[in-house]
């Protein structure tokens, strides 16, 4: 088992699927962001039967990154309750994973250099 997760998101175009994965990625909460073009969604909605053309956004990072992802994708989003689910990725080409890490570390090194150190021994 890694850290790492897959995020799921769907976006209802093109120009908005783009707008989250590049916000993303420059934000480094991201390593990359696939955009899987006009799928189809059947779903429930405010009790009826609704089908959308959408775009799937499958987004790799880390386990730690997961409510920032989140966050993000509430900012940028424009429907009422996007879609985000994590996946964990349970294995998978070292050398890739490692590559995961490096993208999203300089951002997850950033965070925590003003967190206060804690020595294991005084707790």
């Amino acid at each position: 088992m890694t850290d790492k997760i897959l995020v799921l998101t769907t976006a209802g175009s093109e120009r908005e699927a783009n707008k989250i994965a590049h916000a993303l990625v420059e934000r480094r909460l991201a390593a990359c962001v696939n955009l899987v073009p006009q799928i189809k969604s059947v779903y429930r909605w405010q009790e009826k039967i609704e089908e959308s053309e959408e775009w799937l956004l499958v987004i790799k990072t880390g386990q730690q990154l997961f409510s920032r992802v989140e966050d993000a994708i509430k900012e940028l989003h424009s429907y009422e309750l996007p879609e985000c689910i994590s996946v964990q990725i349970n294995g998978g080409n070292e050398s890739y994973l490692e590559w995961i890490e490096k993208s999203v570390a300089q951002r997850t090194q950033r965070n925590t250099k003003s967190l206060p150190k804690i020595d294991p021994g005084r707790q």
